[in-house]
């Protein structure tokens, strides 16, 4: 065995883990460094709550990676500038190769007057709160009885589930730039929430904009009987709340009061364009108000500049120049435009490197094929020897310990998995969470105290 490299991966969300599980299986070294104390990224904090067995299977895959004898886990630790480790820290420790896959930390803003107001929120930080990630978990969020949701995709759907289902709103308008035909979510989605359609509503909004559906060849009686399609096997409603859609309507700004408290979002109409595939909508400069009491943006994410890597647009920059290889290593490969160079065994996947593609198997499938690609770049570095290795991981170790002594290694997480366990059956509830990082770092303390107590008897 006495040969092999000592791979980084920074981020244990599904794409880093799908790293970490091909590497790891390879026969090399992985460090998987963390933010969250937990691992999991999007699959433990990104989907909906209801969704145990989703969850927990996606979990029992994780622990079996983490718990090999070739993986050491790090959670509760930055990189970045600014953090505990830097990138060139890192670098300098001498890695075969350093995977991001980060995800898409920063959030996309459209840019409209009122955005800052008291009753905007991001839809990604919406999530976080209600799937108890720390720091988000014990913010109020305040949505008052009127919603309106911006975006079409997913996220719209698990946004406007979590207002029906836990917050009971009386009303969610969802505001989508272009027509119908372009929505974006899972027709198994919807079914979360298509029970609170209002119907007659939705007739009425696809016989309002019927003639600029048709000015680019559209149908919305055929559009409205696919959408209707959809609404099978609705979850039955837990609230009277109702859903109300305004197609070709883009924000145009958010009205407040004297308090900056959100009043209501104006939309100015739009028109379908067809530019390629998609049809873009064009502003006709005519605008309609909706009264509401917040307001949330879900359309999309950006990546986290302070990590420290190239980046612009929103995005960590990438190798512009294409390879024959499949897949392409130019796509996660990390790139310097300032000295026109790949950096040197540093790798990019998932969000990181696309930010908001698909869901989990998409982030899975990415760190696979990164994964293929760092192993072609390894194929002709010479493996380090063992003891080079196990020096490395020694230092590696200690620079992080010296940085946040409040690191946590996979037994922690197995003590902090049985504490929450332990609480979820005294409060009964299939899933307990400690909601911030503080009552975790307790816990474990508490279940490692116990166990040393019972060992010394």
């Amino acid at each position: 065995m006495g040969m092999n490299h000592l791979i980084v991966v920074v981020g244990a969300g599904p794409a880093g883990l799908a790293v970490a599980n091909v590497m790891s299986k390879q026969g090399h070294e992985v460090v998987v460094l963390n933010r969250d104390i937990k691992f999991g990224g999007l699959a433990e904090y990104g989907i909906f709550p209801n969704k145990h067995k989703l969850r927990g299977g996606l979990r029992k895959g994780y622990w079996e990676i983490l718990t090999r004898p070739n993986v050491h886990y790090f959670g509760n630790v930055m990189v970045g500038n600014g953090y505990h480790l830097t990138v060139s820290e890192l670098r300098a420790l001498g890695p075969s190769a350093v995977v991001f896959s980060t995800g898409a930390q920063g959030t996309k803003t459209i840019g409209v007057e009122g955005d800052t107001a008291r009753g905007v929120y991001h839809a990604k930080d919406c999530v976080y709160h209600y799937n108890l990630l720390p720091e988000f978990s014990t913010r109020p969020f305040e949505m008052g009885q009127r919603v309106a949701v911006i975006g079409i995709g997913d996220v719209m759907v698990d946004i406007a589930h979590w207002l029906s289902r836990r917050r009971r709103v009386a009303e969610v308008h969802v505001i989508v730039r272009r027509g119908p035909a372009e929505r974006k979510y899972n027709p198994k989605e919807i079914r979360a929430v298509c029970a609170f359609i209002d119907q007659d509503s939705l007739q009425k909004e696809m016989v309002r904009i019927a003639p600029r559906l048709e000015a680019v060849g559209q149908s919305s009686e055929k559009i409205l009987a696919e959408m209707r399609a959809e609404f099978t096997k609705c979850e039955p409603p837990e609230s009277h709340t109702r859903m109300y859609f305004h197609f070709l309507s883009s924000p145009k700004r958010v009205l407040t009061n004297d308090q900056n408290q959100v009043i209501g979002l104006e939309a100015e109409d739009t028109k379908l364009e067809l530019r390629g595939a998609d049809p873009a909508a064009v502003g006709l400069k005519t605008c309609y108000t909706i009264p509401c009491d917040s307001v949330v943006f879900a359309v999309g994410d950006r990546v986290d500049e302070a990590v420290g890597l190239p980046y612009k647009n929103g995005i960590f920059v990438t190798n512009p120049h294409r390879t024959q290889n499949d897949p392409d290593d130019s796509l996660f490969q990390a790139y310097d435009e300032a000295t026109g160079e790949v950096i040197p065994g540093v790798f990019l996947c998932g969000w990181a490197r696309k930010a908001s593609e698909g869901l989990v198997g998409v982030a899975k499938r990415d760190g696979e094929w990164c994964s293929e690609v760092v192993l072609r770049y390894l194929a002709d570095k010479s493996p380090l020897a063992t003891e080079e290795v196990s020096c490395k991981l020694t230092r590696l170790e200690a620079l992080v310990k010296s940085r946040q002594p409040d690191v946590v290694r996979v037994d922690d997480l197995l003590a902090l998995s049985e504490m929450e366990q332990e609480e979820g059956q005294r409060r009964d509830i299939e899933e307990f969470k400690f909601p911030t990082n503080d009552e975790m770092l307790t816990a474990i303390r508490r279940k490692k105290s116990m166990a040393k107590v019972s060992a010394s008897r």
